[in-house]
């Protein structure tokens, strides 16, 4: 007779260690919410995990992109501390250009070839799953920096809690 293959079994990895940037911002402690139609990327140089500090005195794991060029399609940021009011913007674009990084609490998304995708704060994606680019992207934003960062036809409103 035949003996079937062993069934593979998932051995648990453990997190990856994270490096404290220090070459980013003190940022917020609570992560915006980010949603978009569509992110692309030129020059795709990293994605890493790192820890940055927070307005605290802590600080909180990310996952840093490093990119020439982020162009996000339909927009829109949710900035909301817990049980306060909150500043929602969107924009039919936002692009950053010029040594891009953006610092994420997590990802969800399709790839271009129409894979489902969700990265945390433990272990960073193949960079051929990111790039060129993702579609319906939802993210925990800690924050971004660029060389220029710029809106088309944006829209702001506050939010009751």
């Amino acid at each position: 007779g035949t003996t079937a293959p062993p069934s593979p079994t998932q051995t648990p990895t453990a997190p990856v260690e994270a490096e404290r940037d220090d070459d980013a911002p003190v940022f917020a402690k609570t992560p915006a919410s980010m949603g978009s139609k569509a992110l692309s990327f030129t020059g795709l140089s990293g994605v890493s995990i790192v820890d940055v500090p927070t307005a605290d005195g802590g600080s909180i794991r990310t996952l840093k992109i490093t990119a020439e060029s982020i162009t996000i399609s339909g927009f829109s940021l949710t900035v909301r501390p817990p049980g306060e009011p909150g500043l929602v913007t969107k924009a039919d674009e936002m692009t950053l250009k010029g040594d891009v990084s953006v610092y994420l609490g997590s990802i969800t998304a399709t790839t271009k070839g129409g894979k489902s995708l969700t990265i945390g704060t433990d272990t960073p994606p193949p960079l051929d799953d990111v790039e060129p680019g993702l579609v319906r992207v939802t993210m925990g934003l800690v924050g971004s920096m660029a060389d220029s960062i710029t809106y088309r036809n944006t829209d702001q409103k506050i939010v009751a809690p």
